[in-house]
């Protein structure tokens, strides 16, 4: 029997090995955990963060509308750094709820992907 942790971390693996940020089109990856939801924009070939963001903080609503203000949030952080194309990193989470309300934030926001 496979733990959650191991399938997710197998699902995480293979959507690794296919995508990868770069300074033009860096990668958008979204970790959520039972309370908080958290946002990076990252460029693999340099190895770091560009911008991040996270639901700390933000206390209005239920968890699907904080992700999408992290969505919004994050996009508006990336735009100020210059950043209007990204990759959607799903980090081994199913792209439904949180992780598809965060998208859909971002995108309002004004990121492409």
């Amino acid at each position: 029997m496979v733990s959650k942790l191991e399938r997710r971390n197998k699902i995480k693996a293979r959507i690794r090995g296919r995508i990868s940020g770069t300074a033009e089109r860096p990668r958008l990856c979204v970790f959520r955990s039972n309370k908080q939801i958290y946002a990076q924009v990252i460029d693999d070939l340099a190895g770091n963060t560009l911008v991040s963001a996270s639901s700390k903080g933000i206390e209005q609503g239920t968890k699907c509308e904080i992700a999408a203000k992290v969505g919004e949030l994050i996009a508006k952080k990336a735009q100020e750094a210059g950043i209007s194309t990204v990759v959607f990193d799903r980090n081994g989470f199913l792209f439904h709820g949180r992780v598809k309300s965060l998208a859909d934030g971002a995108r309002k926001g004004g990121l492409k992907f």
